[in-house]
């Protein structure tokens, strides 16, 4: 599965041909969510509250980046790199 992030312990990444709706995963100190790039809603999982809220800032911040992301792996291409939090 590639990363496309990684900041504060949190992991971002995404599969490729993954189902819908577009989302990618979170994980943080053993536990994963899978996120909407639409809502940032967790559709599946958990994860702590703070890593939760870290995870949702950066994706507010790199949404059109996460969507490029989704459509490449869709389409079995590499997906990219996006940058972390500061």
């Amino acid at each position: 599965m590639p990363e496309l992030s990684r900041f504060y312990g949190i992991i971002i990444r995404m599969h490729f041909g993954d189902h819908t709706p577009p989302h990618f995963h979170a994980l943080y100190g053993g536990q994963e969510a899978l996120v909407s790039i639409d809502s940032l809603a967790i559709l599946k999982g958990e994860l702590p509250p703070r890593a939760r809220g870290l995870v949702v800032e950066w994706a507010s911040l790199h949404q059109a980046d996460l969507r490029a992301a989704w459509n490449r792996a869709v389409r079995k291409q590499a997906v990219g790199r996006i940058d972390p939090l500061p």
